[in-house]
């Protein structure tokens, strides 16, 4: 693609959100200015977006006049300026737009400027570079999907393709349910969140979004009880809160009279030595052939035939599995809940028959917006996640956390997400308010960076990102959240 390498994740993104003020511009021209347009949620890379008007209904119609229009645009090849403006001017500017969602995140900003982008007449803010004009956005489709669309990208592994719309139908379910609560609470931007917090509502906020996650896993506990399931199986890519979430499945299906019996997949690995190498000969502990898979078939099949188990128990300082006592055995109402990334890989329960599985998939889907038009990624809230934890927990800096993260990624595309289609259910792990807390505990790691590591302009990025945010404190974050995985303080040990 012209002036762009696609499959650099830097570049990327810049097209991406090219392509979205691309969009947006003309939905405004077919449509009028008076729509509100929002970038939703990203499903596979794709961004699934809906335009609100009242009275207003998308059609198909509708939608290949916009697409027209930005084949247009993308023809003419226009210039994208940026302009630097004061807050002042710029909040200005958004008013004049028809963005109110600008104006109010403009608010809560700290610096003194920002910088516009301008499109055929057109101002708008996002957030990171931009291309320099339309002609290099070429490749796209929009395709209806309920009462929005998607904007399709380019895949990422080859651009000559579309992204897959894979596992949208539960995916968009979540994302649904998610941003509806998120309107409820009148909380589906940043700067609507900071507006709450300015407002002394800070603990409403978070008994309420902890109130909705243990509803959604009391929900889970009631149907695996319903269903007889024998074995529970939680997977999902690194800082989702996978143990966290187990413990509390277990506590709620012990309020449906059931037994559980927590087993994490991490006390499988093989012993250190035996760990398979990655490309560049290092240790792979991504890989399911890190676990004894077969050792942990045998054990869970032995398990579920009513006989008792050794079961081990994996040093991580020594690099060893170790037996120390710990038996277990399974009778009418028990029911194994096991948690680990490769939990609903079918390799690690072949013998198990799938009537008794139930198989969860759990992720920080962030329902949270920048603005209408800015999306936070759910990866970068991990990554935040496991900066935190990895600092308080493992003694581990940012620049570490932030240099082997693209391996982390690399692996979850290769081991997690390509099985989540499996899983009988999804557990969005986010929290609205999690970032107004996790800033307090990351800023100070990031700003440590020095300008000469190679993670300075992704701890740069990560500063100014988490600026948006306004600070609340943690003690009214109960010893049960989710988020005490990360920050400490959990009552689960």
């Amino acid at each position: 693609m012209k002036n762009f390498d696609l499959r650099n994740a830097h570049d990327y993104r810049i097209y991406q959100r090219s392509l979205v003020f691309v969009m947006i511009h003309a939905a405004r021209k077919v449509l009028g200015t008076d729509i509100r347009v929002v970038v939703e949620h990203s499903i596979n890379k794709n961004y699934f977006c809906e335009i609100f008007r009242e009275g207003f209904s998308l059609t198909a119609d509708v939608l290949s006049k916009i697409k027209a229009e930005m084949e247009q645009i993308i023809s003419d090849d226009l210039p994208i300026t940026k302009h630097l403006m004061t807050i002042e001017e710029a909040s200005k500017v958004a008013h004049e737009m028809n963005l109110p969602d600008k104006v109010q995140m403009l608010a809560y900003r700290t610096t003194s400027h920002i910088v516009f982008n301008q499109l055929d007449g057109f101002y708008n803010y996002f957030y990171g570079p931009m291309a320099q004009s339309t002609g290099c956005l070429a490749k796209f489709e929009l395709n209806l999907e309920g009462e929005g669309f998607f904007l399709v990208f380019p895949d990422v592994d080859d651009p000559e393709k579309f992204s897959e719309q894979r596992n949208v139908a539960k995916l968009s379910q979540v994302f649904r349910q998610s941003n509806n609560w998120a309107r409820i609470l009148k909380i589906d931007t940043v700067g609507a969140l900071n507006d709450q917090i300015c407002a002394g509502k800070a603990g409403d906020i978070i008994r309420v979004t902890e109130a909705l996650h243990e509803k959604s896993v009391a929900n889970i506990a009631d149907e695996i009880h319903r269903l007889n399931k024998r074995v529970v199986l939680i997977a999902g890519p690194t800082s989702s809160g996978k143990t966290t979430f187990s413990h509390r499945v277990c506590v709620q299906l012990k309020v449906n009279g059931m037994t559980p019996h927590a087993i994490g997949l991490d006390d499988y690995y093989v012993n250190r030595e035996d760990t398979p190498l990655d490309a560049d000969g290092k240790p792979d502990f991504e890989s399911i052939r890190a676990i004894d898979v077969d050792l942990f078939n045998r054990d869970i099949e032995a398990l579920v035939r009513g006989e008792t188990v050794h079961m081990p128990s994996y040093n991580f300082l020594t690099g060893m599995r170790e037996y120390k006592g710990r038996f277990l055995k399974m009778s009418g109402d028990d029911v194994l809940v096991i948690e680990g990334l490769h939990g609903l890989n079918p390799e690690m329960t072949s013998k198990i028959p799938d009537n008794l599985k139930y198989k969860v998939f759990i992720s920080a889907l962030t329902q949270l917006n920048l603005d209408d038009h800015n999306r936070i990624p759910a990866s970068d809230t991990r990554k935040i996640r496991r900066i935190v934890r990895d600092n308080h927990y493992r003694g581990f800096d940012a620049k570490r956390t932030i240099d082997m993260w693209p391996k982390v990624v690399k692996g979850e595309q290769e081991n997690i997400f390509p099985f989540q289609a499996q899983a009988d259910v999804f557990f969005n792990s986010a929290l609205v308010y999690e970032l107004c807390i996790l800033k307090q505990y990351a800023m100070p790691q990031l700003f440590a960076i020095k300008p000469e590591d190679e993670a300075y302009l992704e701890a740069t990025r990560l500063l100014k990102f988490l600026d948006y945010f306004m600070g609340i404190v943690e003690k009214e974050v109960p010893s049960t959240s989710l988020l005490r995985e990360f920050i400490g303080g959990s009552s689960f040990k």
